[in-house]
């Protein structure tokens, strides 16, 4: 258990308000009241460091069962930590899917992670779109939010039956909101790039036909609805102006969506092929609108291992996808605290209360009292993106050779250095 005083770290934790200079205790893994006797504790020199609850991502894939060679459940979780994680929320959209006890279980039952991973389960059996899961069953197991992320619920009726049941059960329903119908198979949007490739084009309508229905869905059955990885600037709109009616729906902004624009890619990599692709230019300026004004309410990584062989067939092979965890505290920071001037307490609560809230949890907090949950950042340091040096099995990473100023140097949870 951690025994250390930081002495004259910046706390900031959004659950009390709280965003000062201050020494910070942790004896036996308990964080000390301010003020408490701290007498025979360690102690680290912690100025210029903000020390903030752990980070919590709702979108993860972590590929186990049924792609070991991508990702399993130790490697992702070890990736998250050391991207200053101490809670995800799993997809279901593994081999087999995610819509069984037995496989919640499975995902449950592992006690040697050292974060806390709360799987999602899906919405249709197989993530096939036509037969709802059984949610009272699902929830009862553990299912932290239901998703057939990877596919768009294309049935009204299945994502009607869905939202009715998880309103009833106070579990969200998380939207990959891509309407196939639209996207035609479109793996990026329209550029120059595309053109001279010849790549098929993925229209914004695809998102934000989706979204709109699934929207209506949502204030016909009032449950919580999260549209997944935000990427253009109709879905944000449509987002701000459901949350001006008072409707439970939340957005969440990717940091690639949020640093990358379709205009930037740079030939033919597969590295920045994502589903929802890149959006252009005036897309990730309506994005970063969306953190700032509270449309877009939360952070989310959406991360997405490969191999290497698997990512090395350029555009028109290589699957969707991009990891996030080890690289997201410090593209975030530059691009949104750095970049657009979001104030520090509120970078961190879109990481922190508000993924907490979405799945109807206690917000995270730095309370004295608490077993330490908190991640230590220094952003008066600059490091290089080196893949060669992630945790995660995968490096299919768009930000190789980036340099980020926000680096997490120590994530602890339930009291202990991970």
């Amino acid at each position: 258990m951690l025994n250390r005083v930081f002495e004259g770290v910046r706390v900031v934790d959004p659950a009390s308000g709280r965003d000062e200079i201050a020494d910070f205790a942790v004896r036996d893994g308990m964080i000390l009241a301010s003020g408490a006797d701290t007498a025979g504790l360690p102690c680290e020199e912690a100025r210029g460091k903000i020390l903030v609850p752990g980070f919590w991502d709702v979108h993860v894939h972590f590929r186990d069962p049924g792609n070991p060679d991508a990702e399993t459940r130790a490697t992702g979780a070890r990736a998250a930590a050391a991207g200053g994680f101490t809670h995800v929320v799993t997809m279901p959209n593994t081999t087999p899917a995610g819509d069984s006890a037995a496989w919640l279980r499975e995902q449950l039952e592992d006690a040697s992670l050292p974060i806390a991973v709360h799987p999602s389960a899906c919405v249709s059996r197989g993530r096939k779109g036509e037969e709802p899961v059984d949610f009272d069953a699902l929830a009862a197991a553990g299912a932290a939010a239901f998703t057939d992320d990877g596919n768009m619920v294309v049935s009204e009726d299945v994502m009607r039956t869905a939202m009715t049941a998880c309103a009833r059960l106070g579990k969200p329903v998380m939207d990959h909101a891509v309407v196939p119908a639209i996207a035609r198979g479109g793996v990026i949007r329209d550029t120059p790039l595309a053109r001279r490739l010849g790549l098929p084009v993925f229209p914004p309508e695809a998102e934000i036909e989706a979204a709109r229905r699934d929207i209506r869905l949502c204030e016909e059955t009032g449950c919580r609805l999260d549209i997944q990885h935000v990427s253009c600037a109709g879905t944000v709109a449509l987002i701000r102006e459901a949350r001006a009616r008072g409707l439970p729906v939340t957005g969440e902004a990717t940091p690639h969506h949020l640093a990358l624009a379709a205009e930037e890619i740079p030939d033919d990599n597969a590295a920045y092929k994502m589903n929802p692709p890149l959006g252009l230019r005036a897309d990730v300026k309506a994005i970063r609108e969306g953190v700032l004004d509270g449309t877009l309410s939360l952070f989310a990584t959406d991360h997405a291992p490969h191999t290497a062989v698997a990512k090395a067939k350029g555009f028109a092979g290589a699957p969707f996808g991009i990891i996030g965890l080890e690289t997201a505290i410090g593209v975030t920071w530059n691009v949104m605290v750095e970049g657009a001037g979001l104030p520090v307490l509120e970078w961190v609560r879109r990481w922190t209360c508000n993924p907490a809230a979405l799945l109807g949890l206690p917000p995270p907090t730095l309370a004295a009292g608490s077993l330490a949950d908190f991640v230590l950042v220094d952003p008066c340091v600059e490091r290089v993106v080196d893949p060669g040096t992630f945790v995660s099995k995968s490096v299919n990473t768009p930000f190789a050779g980036w340099t980020l100023h926000a680096v997490p140097v120590l994530t602890v949870w339930k009291g202990v250095v991970r």
